[in-house]
């Protein structure tokens, strides 16, 4: 049986001391929830829950990537609103990266905040090429 193996990219976000970017195990990765954080200037990215839920998309779709995976690879993606009235809007970002069939399977949930104040994060879990 192998050992997990962290991932580390400086294409994405730092992660804090507390947990790794994403963790690599028998075939899969299991990706820590991202935020839309610029990973150039460590802020939030302006704009509406669109531009964020994008921005944390692609920091997870570089995670992915430097794991020897792809946002394509993703099997199941959780993700946590701080309002559910952003949920239809959310969605018009994360149809732009999630657009084959069988679509991955999701959970969305509202909860009543997040990490440096955003509106949304987002997590998941795929399979290594």
């Amino acid at each position: 049986m192998s050992r997990p193996v962290g991932v580390l990219t400086d294409k994405a976000p730092e992660p804090l001391p507390q947990f790794s970017q994403a963790i690599k195990y028998n075939g899969m990765v299991y990706c820590s929830g991202n935020v839309g954080l610029d990973p150039a200037t460590k802020k939030l990215v302006d704009g509406t829950v669109k531009d964020r839920t994008r921005q944390a998309l692609k920091n997870l779709s570089a995670v992915l990537e430097e794991a020897g995976s792809s946002f394509r690879n993703v099997l199941k993606v959780n993700i946590f609103l701080t309002d559910m009235a952003n949920f239809a809007t959310m969605n018009e970002a994360y149809d732009e990266f999630v657009n084959w069939e069988p679509k991955p399977c999701r959970t969305c949930v509202a909860v009543y905040q997040l990490p440096l104040g955003t509106d949304v994060e987002i997590e998941c879990t795929a399979f290594v090429n």
